[in-house]
C-alpha cells in the first residue's frame, strides 16, 4: 500500500507514553511498565510504516520509553532497598526490645 500521498499522523498514544514515563520517574511506580508496553507497541507500528507517522510523535515515544526505563529501574532499586532494610531490621529485632 502506497502511503506517500497520505498526510502523516501522530503515533497512537505517543503523548500518553511520554506522560506515563515522566510519572514513572516521579512516583517510581507501575506507570513505567505500562509506558514501556505502550511505547513498544507504538514503535512496532512505526517500524511497519514509518512514512505514515510524524517525527515528533516518534520522538515523544522514544523519550517516554527512556523515562519509563528510568522509572522502572528506580522502582527496582527501591524494592531492593526496602527488602535490605527489612532484613536488617528483622535480623536485629532483639536490639529493639
Amino acid at each position: 500500500m502506497d502511503n506517500q500521498n497520505l498526510p502523516q499522523q501522530p503515533l497512537p498514544n505517543a503523548t500518553a507514553v511520554l506522560v506515563l514515563g515522566i510519572c514513572s520517574i516521579v512516583v517510581c511506580g507501575i506507570c513505567g511498565i505500562i509506558g514501556l508496553v505502550m511505547g513498544n507497541s507504538a514503535l512496532k507500528l512505526h517500524a511497519a510504516n514509518p512514512s505514515a507517522y510524524t517525527p515528533g510523535s516518534l520522538s515523544n515515544v522514544k523519550a517516554g520509553r527512556v523515562c519509563s526505563i528510568i522509572g522502572v529501574c528506580l522502582m527496582a532499586i527501591g524494592i531492593i532497598i526496602y527488602i535490605t532494610m527489612g532484613s536488617i531490621l528483622f535480623a536485629n529485632r532483639d536490639m529493639f526490645r
